[in-house]
């Protein structure tokens, strides 16, 4: 697939978590003859198949994807390195004369690539990190958000003082880089995009979305999701980044005897719900996202809708 528009064409299929984003991508990617890079903070760890819904094997095989199964569950990864492995990778698949289809429901990941985030040049400082958090303890939250007010009132006027995780890297960021991490932000609003995008949001009614939701941890459960569970701790400690995931956390604790089953299930439920939820308020605020509403049974009446999208782009040429 190639493109005359000067920029890298790239179609971007997000939604929340059971909208349906994984069937319409890799039918609409098979059809316009693309590749799938995976904008999932949960896909991107080795191991965490059956709590992650990652695609099988068989669907890898006939669209190829990207940026899943990069890393074991104690290793660390942030935004700013998934950010610059989505970059690499949708240039290879452009290269290749293939449509790049970021898919995903990771906001933040989706945002950072789409609108080519700024982010700091001298990464994290954890010795730095650890003693804000230290401070938070000894002298409380609000001395914190006092600080951030001297050194980044702009940035401090956005998070609440009882944001601690936000207000730590936003000092973080600013004793770090020697300048606020609002001013970062700032400079992301004026860099220019790469990507000459088709923004495509699938939704469905919220009664149908929890519905969908509860038979698909359900189905989960069914398929081995406690099992998949019990053999990770084998091998990694409870506390191991990839275990904090939604789904796997609240089965560690019931495995350490912390919940009852039914407790844990329907908290599984009920934190996916709201991470559904949050996940809508966050692609709600993006105007450029085309909504498409995804009922059971409707898939190809969705992929049919993409489909007349990609022809409208008179810039892109693909496979429909």
């Amino acid at each position: 697939m190639t493109g005359t528009c000067g920029k890298i064409p790239l179609l971007v299929v997000a939604g929340p978590t059971a909208a349906g984003k994984s069937e319409v991508g890799l039918k609409i990617t098979r059809q316009a003859g693309g590749e799938i890079v995976s904008a999932d903070s949960a896909q991107v760890y080795r191991y965490l198949d059956i709590g992650t819904a990652k695609p099988g094997r068989e669907e890898r095989k006939t669209v190829p994807h990207h940026l899943i199964d990069i890393i074991d569950l104690d290793e660390e990864f942030n935004v700013n390195t998934y950010k610059r492995l989505a970059d690499k990778t949708i240039a290879e698949v452009h290269r290749r004369g293939k449509l790049p289809v970021l898919l995903g429901g990771t906001g933040l990941y989706l945002r950072a690539v789409i609108d080519n985030y700024a982010f700091s040049s001298r990464g994290k400082n954890e010795e730095l990190r650890q003693e804000l958090y230290r401070q938070a303890e000894i002298r409380g939250e609000e001395y914190l958000h006092r600080r951030l007010q001297e050194v980044d009132p702009v940035s401090a006027k956005k998070i609440s003082p009882s944001d601690k995780k936000r207000m730590v890297r936003a000092l973080e960021v600013y004793y770090t880089e020697g300048k606020p991490l609002s001013e970062q932000e700032e400079e992301t609003r004026f860099r220019e995009t790469p990507y000459e995008l088709i923004y495509v949001g699938l939704y469905t009614s919220r009664d149908m979305l929890y519905r969908k939701i509860e038979e698909r941890v359900d189905e989960m459960i069914r398929r081995g999701f406690l099992e998949e569970v019990k053999w990770l701790l084998q091998w990694y400690p409870p506390e191991a980044r990839g275990l904090q995931i939604l789904g796997y956390r609240e089965l560690v604790c019931y495995l350490y005897g912390m919940m009852d089953w039914e407790e844990t299930v329907e908290e599984i439920k009920k934190q996916t719900r709201r991470l559904a939820k949050r996940q809508l308020t966050w692609f709600r605020r993006d105007k450029r996202i085309v909504w498409l509403e995804h009922k059971p049974g409707e898939t190809a009446g969705v992929v049919g809708e993409i489909s007349n999208l990609l022809k409208e782009k008179a810039c892109w040429e693909t496979n429909i």
